[in-house]
């Protein structure tokens, strides 16, 4: 009996010990999250920014890594997922159930859904473009399909791939991307160099670490500058770029600005123009993540200088000129996602010119940037919980309380 007794003794003392090892990893997961969880450090008070008094807002939230935004006719705001979804943000700020239809994404390391844009002529034609990461036989690669949205918005059809970065690569970072219509209805796909690939971004024959420019059918324009070159692939616009997560069309001028991704420093504002070559990696500012200097270093004969670099990195991604009615401070100036600086920045431009700039700190990696309707810039966060803000004139008056009830979404 007192061997019986014992026996069991030290298998309920087992099971408790077990329980209490169960609840301290349960613990530790807690802290684990609460320390990864965003910090949401919005400015609690109007603030001084670009010469403006502004106040943040938060418009929506819950969305899994939000990486694009876009506008519809109506208000409504299109917002890609990384892990795949094509969100619809009501006005109010619900977010709607994912958009049917969107196709197969990689959604590995830095891959995923990754910029959308709509049609110069959406209004007449519901065509929008998605850039994503897609998962080939040999490998990954960017890719931009064209799709119809359907009338409520809550579908795609006549789904085609009008462009297919070549080559494909098994590694998972710098897929870039960025959208941007040109005035002449033309669009413009910025490309990373798939970073184990880098040499490649001045081989002209493939078009990683490159800009290119097509047609909105997928076609080639007959004015690029590498249609008549022999080897050279003739969607190339420019070349000699890391990782281009920003592009913006400038008001008035209709030219391409972009902003690029160094490794350990050596962000870059570029203007991109055609045929030119931007360096990399012959040329930068910064250094290797190992520690080792770029290439020749900082200038070359016949590579382009940056019109603007940052050093230490704030890791650029998102980027749109101001044009609305509501700061006109802000008018013609350039405002760019930091998200290793977490902040929103203020690249200020005169003349062609980037003269300096400003930021301001939002607690939260910003991951785009696009100027509303409503004369507001509205910032996509990058995370598991990511959020829709929306930067206004400090007296502007505060929206009506609306119950979200966002960490509901399905």
């Amino acid at each position: 009996m007192k061997h019986s007794v014992s026996r069991e003794f030290l298998a309920r003392r087992a099971e408790v010990a077990a329980v209490l090892r169960r609840l301290v990893v349960f613990i530790l997961w807690l802290a684990v999250c609460a320390a990864a969880a965003p910090a949401w450090a919005l400015p609690e008070k109007p603030v001084r920014f670009g010469g403006e008094m502004v106040r943040v807002e938060a418009f929506a939230s819950g969305l899994d890594h939000p990486w694009g935004m876009a506008f519809l006719p109506d208000g409504r705001l299109l917002v890609t997922e990384r892990p795949g979804r094509l969100r619809v943000v009501e006005r109010n700020g619900v977010v709607a159930p994912p958009v049917r239809g969107v196709p197969a994404v990689a959604a590995v390391g830095q891959g995923g859904l990754l910029d959308v844009a709509l049609d110069p002529a959406f209004f007449d034609n519901r065509l929008i473009y998605l850039s994503f990461a897609e998962r080939r036989p040999d490998g990954l690669a960017t890719a931009v399909a064209r799709a119809r949205l359907s009338p409520e918005a809550d579908a795609l059809s006549d789904v085609t791939v009008i462009f297919r970065q070549q080559p494909a690569w098994s590694g998972s970072n710098h897929f870039g991307s960025r959208l941007a219509f040109a005035p002449d209805g033309t669009l413009f796909v910025t490309l990373g160099e798939r970073f184990d690939l880098k040499e490649r971004a001045q081989d002209l024959s493939s078009t990683l670490g490159k800009i290119v420019r097509i047609n909105a059918d997928g076609s080639i324009p007959k004015d690029n500058p590498f249609v008549r070159v022999t080897g050279a692939r003739p969607e190339i616009y420019s070349y000699g770029h890391r990782n281009v997560q920003g592009a913006a069309i400038e008001p008035g001028t209709g030219r391409l600005w972009t902003v690029e991704h160094g490794p350990r420093g050596g962000d870059e504002v570029n203007r991109p123009q055609p045929g030119l070559n931007y360096g990399w990696p012959v040329i930068g500012y910064g250094r290797h993540y190992s520690g080792e200097k770029i290439g020749v270093g900082s200038a070359k004969t016949g590579m382009e200088q940056p019109l603007f670099y940052w050093d230490p990195s704030i890791a650029p991604s998102g980027a749109a000129f101001y044009e609305g009615t509501l700061f006109p401070a802000f008018q013609g100036q350039l405002f760019v996602g930091a998200l290793a600086g977490e902040a929103l920045v203020e690249v200020k431009v005169r003349d062609g010119l980037v003269m300096g700039e400003e930021r301001l700190p939002m607690g939260e990696r910003v991951r785009d940037v696009r100027l509303g309707p409503d004369g507001a810039l509205w910032l996509a966060t990058d995370s598991d919980l990511g959020r829709i803000l929306r930067v206004v004139p400090a007296a502007a008056p505060r929206p009506a309380a609306v119950d979200q009830n966002l960490w509901k979404i399905k």
